[in-house]
């Protein structure tokens, strides 16, 4: 579960990065693009905040299943 929680957190990564430099480079370009083109980086962007909320909690509850295995 971990492995793919970390390999859907990589390529959501990548996508935003993508969508992120499009609206860059339209902008570099001088063309205006549509209002909702500048709300799509945010599905990928709570995705990633899921994810990286998850890895970031992950090695705090292995460690506190850790000490309640052991008795502590």
């Amino acid at each position: 579960m971990s492995k793919l929680i970390r390999q859907i957190h990589r390529w959501v990564s990548i996508i935003f990065v993508a969508i992120v430099i499009a609206i860059f480079t339209a902008l570099g370009l001088g063309k205006e693009p549509p209002q909702w083109v500048y709300f799509l980086p945010l599905f990928p962007l709570a995705l990633l905040a899921l994810t990286g909320l998850y890895m970031f909690v992950l090695p705090y509850t292995a460690k506190r299943r850790g000490e309640q295995r052991a008795g502590g």
